[in-house]
């Protein structure tokens, strides 16, 4: 794939008898937003977890902007602008939104382990988290302690972290996980104004996001991705139908 972002070529993960990813390849395309669908267990969040660096691979590669990354660590992949969010929140609740912002500016510039009244202090950190907090719709609550946060507030807020590390491409392990309607509808909104800025790759549970936010999808199941392709074609797919989306 001549514009390919990030390729994954035949990437394979057993846990003893069990196959968790089982020869997956494909290819995102720079600016695109590619959605990983695909029942519980079918693999999805360890392939997260591997295109990370979270977790090794038996075989197979991962390729991020044309260089081999399969033997990275996580934060290098970080570094390189490969960044992750989390299925299960990853705040500091005990820190206000702006500190958690900020701190993530901080690391990006590499110097994370100042004294962190200095980092509170220094408007090279606070204004840019506070036009990312903005920017997410938490303008209003940077001053609020991240764990009294409403849920979907905090996975605002982890969005608002990913941003900060200035990544190139984003892994979202289902950001909309425990919302509601309403919560899920602005998320998808902001996801979607950042379509053509910043290359994801989508794992999520609510249909109605992915159909409204990926460019192409490809479906796992028992670890072998069975599908790929445009909203239209996967909905068409008679396979796919029958795996995962129902015949409504």
């Amino acid at each position: 794939m001549p514009n390919a972002l990030l390729t994954i070529d035949n990437l394979r993960k057993t846990f003893g008898a069990l196959i968790a990813t089982d020869g997956v390849s494909l290819g995102v395309e720079t600016g695109e937003i590619h959605a990983i669908i695909g029942p519980n267990g079918a693999g999805k969040t360890t392939l997260i977890h591997q295109l990370a660096g979270m977790m090794g691979s038996d075989s197979g590669r991962v390729i991020f902007e044309g260089h081999d990354i399969s033997a990275l660590a996580a934060p290098a992949r970080v570094r390189r602008g490969l960044v992750r969010s989390f299925q299960i929140t990853s705040i500091l609740k005990d820190f206000t939104a702006l500190d958690n912002v900020a701190l993530a500016i901080q690391a990006e510039q590499g110097h994370s382990f100042r004294f962190w009244g200095n980092a509170y202090a220094d408007r090279n950190l606070r204004d840019p988290a506070l036009a990312l907090l903005e920017e997410v719709g938490l303008g209003a609550r940077a001053h609020v302690r991240a764990g009294v946060l409403a849920h979907g507030e905090q996975r605002q807020l982890e969005i608002a972290m990913a941003l900060a590390t200035r990544p190139k491409m984003l892994l979202l392990d289902e950001p909309m996980a425990g919302m509601g309607a309403e919560e899920s509808a602005r998320m998808t909104a902001y996801l979607a104004s950042l379509k053509g800025r910043i290359t994801m790759l989508l794992i999520e549970h609510d249909m109605d996001a992915v159909f409204a936010l990926a460019d192409r999808i490809t479906v796992l199941v028992y670890g072998r991705a069975i599908a790929t392709g445009t909203p239209d074609v996967i909905r068409a797919d008679a396979e796919v139908r029958r795996a995962y989306l129902g015949d409504a």
